[in-house]
């Protein structure tokens, strides 16, 4: 019989923020905004629960949070202090993980199915590694106990901050039945108007409904959401994930219109994209355009080729797929390049989602 899984979801409490107030005192207990400045066109990348109060949130407009909360502190993103403490939080993760699955700088599943500390009690580790953490970087962290990650991610924010939550395998099914659709990982709020729409509201809801249904409303992401409404999720916990794509994103300062210096920039992003792959001797065969608007609606355009993607092919293909947005007729605020469908996937690093943030610190 199979051993039953163990898995720890563990979410560090306002990281950014939490960081910075660490290590400026005068900063603690006060509402605090990290990313752009209020008159800038940055965004939120983080902000204290202080500043949560007021309904700020990651990704708001940083002049959105000061009018909110004019009395909020902004301070400059330091991504080397994250790194650095969350470099130390992995190292105490892996103390007790036989796999651990950096989802951020901040964020991580560890799978303890044998580990034998505490003479196995995910409760226990969990407990440990939060203590761990407290005592060597002075940051709390709030962490999910269950058996698959689905569970644990949503446990984990049960009881933040400075949580821990757990949820039994017998109580798998009935926490899904009552949990609110808006709340499942996964689900986001496009998709959460589009169930509710069809009378799904719970997870016992969505329960009602037969994969057949799930797959003609939902596609591919059908099978999920029939798993998950059963509380199922068998995907194992992963120590290295297999790139699908590479890409580069830039916001500017000030909206554009014009069609050439779009493009410019695009083959900007391209020269950048391709010689990361070349270093890792990587090849895509799909070329995909993002374009955000000034009204923040974003849109994608791709191609596929049937030969690997050169530069060459990149000077092609940007002017036609810009030519499939609105670009040009309606100013855009931030374009991006990625390439995907790769030769030759390989193993990449752990990742730090963070650190590729493509913000305006301006």
């Amino acid at each position: 019989m199979a051993k039953q899984r163990k898995i720890i979801h563990v979410d560090m409490d306002a990281f950014f923020a939490s960081v910075e107030q660490r290590d400026f005192p005068e900063l603690k207990g006060k509402p605090l905004i990290v990313g752009g400045q209020p008159d800038s066109r940055g965004v939120v990348a983080a902000c204290s629960y202080e500043a949560r109060k007021f309904g700020i949130h990651s990704a708001m407009s940083s002049a959105r949070a000061y009018r909110l909360c004019p009395q909020a502190i902004f301070v400059r993103p330091r991504f080397e202090a994250y790194r650095e403490a969350s470099d130390k939080i992995r190292e105490i993760f892996w103390r007790y993980a036989s796999e651990v699955e950096p989802l951020s700088l901040d964020e991580a599943y560890l799978d303890v199915t044998y580990t034998e500390a505490f003479n196995g009690s995910a409760t226990l580790i969990a407990k440990a590694i939060k203590n761990e953490i407290l005592a060597e970087t002075q940051l709390t962290a709030s962490a999910g106990v269950s058996y698959n990650k689905f569970l644990a991610k949503i446990a984990s924010d049960m009881d933040k901050p400075n949580g821990l939550y757990l949820i039994r395998p017998e109580q798998g099914q009935d926490f899904v039945s009552k949990l609110p659709i808006g709340k499942f990982h996964g689900i986001g709020p496009a998709t959460e108007a589009k169930m509710k729409n069809l009378g799904i509201h719970t997870g016992n809801d969505l329960r009602q409904k037969t994969l057949t249904e799930l797959n003609e409303r939902f596609g591919k992401s059908g099978q999920y959401y029939y798993n998950i409404a059963r509380a199922i999720d068998e995907r194992p916990v992963r120590s290295q994930r297999i790139r699908k794509s590479l890409g580069k994103e830039t916001t500017f300062a000030e909206d554009i219109l014009s069609i050439p210096e779009l493009t410019n920039i695009l083959l900007g992003l391209a020269e950048q994209v391709i010689e990361s792959l070349s270093k890792r001797n990587m090849q895509g065969r799909t070329v995909t355009v993002k374009v955000k608007y000034a009204d923040f609606q974003q849109v994608t355009r791709a191609q596929t080729l049937e030969h690997s993607i050169g530069f060459a092919d990149l000077q092609e293909w940007i002017p036609k797929l810009l030519a499939r947005t609105e670009a040009g007729d309606k100013p855009v605020r931030l374009v991006g390049l990625s390439l995907s469908g790769f030769d030759l996937p390989v193993t990449v690093e752990k990742r730090q989602a963070q650190l590729d943030f493509k913000l305006t610190w301006k």
